[in-house]
């Protein structure tokens, strides 16, 4: 990580920020969360905020911690600031800590961002996707992701999950749902909690590793309520992330109080990783979609025993309970956390394994999805669960000419020869957008 950001700053030398994201702890012989004190070595005078993998941390140094007027004093809700035996600030931060110093960063120049999206673009197609469900985004980035595609710039088309924030929610219970030919703006996203990597997922009894923590939520149960009430009185749906078996619960709880019978809402949790058995059949009884990313289970298999212990860990990535209770489990694959090739999370959910075939038999293999249902997940209920399931998802009359052609069958190629499936070609509305040079 440390020579890496060392290059990163030789190109860059007058970036007024040194910024990435990527590292992983359990991936690390001592399974430690990592310190400042080598970052305030090397980089004493610009700011630094490298983000975990998942998203829910970050290392900082000590010129990035006092630009935010971070202290030993700062308090935090929803978050951890990491400190030492002695108290002194480690330069960890958690979930809602880590907004406190990427507050103070920048934001990109339109130019920037624009050059930002097209290549993220090409990234895509190449892998076969014509479609992105994008999370917790502000008016203005939607309107300019919705410029680019009026332009004919931006292909893809966009199921855009709205930041909770007053001023989007004022415009857009106003003024309803979007919906373009390739853009839909018709959801909320909202963080119930952290992540189990970073113990910052919100679990009914502690960490089995931690015997003292059990986690936490990112605001509180009182106002996630009143948000469900509000988004339940409009015409959007509520789609909330939501990893350990207390956030869950929790959401869960509140999505039915709060639509009271209503099971065509569409209301979503996002990673529906934790599920305690008594909670389960609540995805079916109030009629929530579970969204899920197969290739967590995969990442995370190696450690998540040691988090949730022998008994909890079986009902933690339980993609096929989870399509039993709802009939249907939406899957995407959360890059930039995993890879971003949609592939891979197909092989994940069909054979439990990872990119090395590991383990013999499959993770938890009685959770693996049938093939027709990995592919259906990614297509049809996807869809379903965006509401644009009158558009596309299906190839028949009438649906969205959007499809891609690959050099294997995925219902019938050997499950080691998935991950390498490669795409000829990626079409969206009809138009080439992507094929493969030989």
């Amino acid at each position: 990580m440390v020579s890496t950001l060392q290059r990163q700053r030789q190109q860059y030398p007058q970036a007024a920020w040194l910024i990435g994201r990527g590292w992983d702890q359990n991936d690390w012989p001592a399974k430690q969360f990592p310190t400042k004190d080598t970052l305030d070595k090397l980089f004493p005078n610009v700011p630094v905020l490298i983000t975990r993998v998942d998203g829910h941390a970050a290392i900082v140094n000590q010129k990035a911690l006092d630009l935010a007027g971070v202290t030993i004093s700062t308090p935090v809700s929803g978050g951890v600031i990491g400190r030492d035996a002695l108290g002194e600030l480690t330069g960890l931060l958690v979930d809602n800590a880590v907004d406190l110093v990427s507050a103070k960063i920048p934001e990109p120049s339109a130019t920037e961002a624009n050059a930002a999206l097209l290549q993220a673009q090409q990234l895509c197609v190449a892998v076969g996707l014509t479609s992105l469900a994008d999370a917790g985004l502000d008016k203005a980035n939607i309107d300019q992701m919705e410029a680019l595609q009026k332009q004919g710039k931006l292909k893809l088309r966009l199921y855009a999950m709205l930041n909770p924030t007053a001023a989007n929610k004022q415009f857009y219970f106003k003024n309803g749902p979007v919906e373009t030919d390739r853009l839909t703006v018709r959801s909320f996203k909202v963080y119930a909690d952290g992540a189990l990597g970073s113990r910052g997922a919100c679990l009914v009894e502690p960490y089995h590793d931690r015997p003292k923590e059990t986690g936490f939520l990112l605001s509180t149960e009182k106002e996630y309520r009143a948000l469900a009430k509000e988004i339940a009185a409009s015409k959007f749906q509520m789609n909330t992330h939501a990893i350990g078996d207390s956030a869950n619960r929790i959401i869960l709880n509140i999505y039915g109080e709060a639509l009271k019978g209503q099971k065509d809402r569409r209301w979503r949790i996002e990673h529906a990783q934790v599920i305690t058995p008594a909670d389960m059949g609540k995805f079916g009884q109030f009629g929530i979609v579970p969204s899920v990313q197969p290739t967590h289970a995969t990442s995370d298999m190696y450690w998540a025993g040691e988090r949730l212990g022998s008994e909890r860990v079986k009902t933690a990535y339980a993609f096929e309970q989870l399509r039993k209770q709802y009939g249907q489990v939406a899957l995407g694959s959360d890059f930039p956390v995993e890879d971003i090739n949609p592939l891979f999370g197909f092989h994940s959910a069909v054979a439990r394994q990872d990119a090395k075939n590991y383990p013999e038999g499959g993770f938890q293999p009685e959770n693996a999805l049938s093939r027709p249902d990995a592919l259906r997940g990614m297509t049809t209920w996807a869809a379903h669960a965006a509401f644009e399931d009158k558009q596309k998802g299906s190839i028949q009359p009438g649906m969205a000419a959007d499809f891609v052609l690959l050099n294997k069958d995925l219902l019938t190629a050997p499950a080691p020869e998935l991950r390498g499936a490669q795409v000829q070609q990626t079409w969206i509305a009809g138009e080439r957008v992507f094929s493969l040079k030989k």
